[in-house]
């Protein structure tokens, strides 16, 4: 890889991380690309010329986001020792239960989907890799015995719904702690896979 090549690779890197820094900060809609140019004090035609448009440059974002947040989710749950210890970094990876950053631009997104195909189409792959990741630590964690759950997919649907749920009322309405997030998500999932609350503390 050439310099100058590598040198464009990391601006458009730096570009996204900027974006996603603003996007959460004031909201997809309201983001345009002065806000970012002025948080990385360069030109507009800069940005336009690595992205092409505003649409384009938050579509990129968004996605930039999620896989960031993706990557931290597959990092906790690979470094945990057991089916519970895995299911217990994953919750607390993922979403305002823990460090996922992106829940702000998420719920933002989801208004979005509705008209922007792209948005929406990135949104379905976040929510079908968490689901994946779920099913997965909830098949391993049944097949060594730490857990009991007749309908995995059921499971799944209710434990990620519920988490959309608290994280609106948190983040949103600001109607619930993020201690009472965590200890009803908790909860929940306890219950769903037959362990105590405690082991998911």
């Amino acid at each position: 890889m050439t310099r100058s090549r590598r040198s464009v690779e990391l601006r458009r890197d730096e570009i996204l991380a900027s974006t996603t820094e603003t996007v959460d900060r004031i909201g997809l809609e309201a983001t345009r690309v002065t806000d970012v140019a002025k948080a990385l004090n360069v030109s507009a035609a800069l940005i336009f010329y690595h992205f092409g448009t505003k649409d384009a440059l938050v579509a990129e974002a968004f996605a930039y986001a999620v896989e960031r947040d993706l990557s931290r989710l597959d990092k906790a749950t690979a470094a945990g020792t057991d089916p519970v210890d895995k299911l217990r970094r994953a919750l607390r990876s993922y979403g305002p239960t823990g460090a996922a950053k992106g829940w702000r631009i998420w719920i933002d997104a989801w208004a979005l989907a509705q008209r922007e195909p792209v948005i929406r189409k990135v949104l379905r792959r976040m929510e079908e890799r968490w689901c994946e990741v779920l099913r997965a630590l909830i098949d391993e964690g049944v097949a060594d015995g730490s857990f009991t759950c007749p309908d995995p997919d059921a499971t799944v649907a209710r434990v990620s719904a519920l988490i959309d749920g608290l994280c609106v009322a948190a983040l949103v309405y600001r109607t619930i702690s993020r201690e009472q997030l965590r200890g009803w998500v908790a909860e929940t999932v306890a219950r769903e896979i037959g362990i105590e609350p405690e082991a998911l503390s």
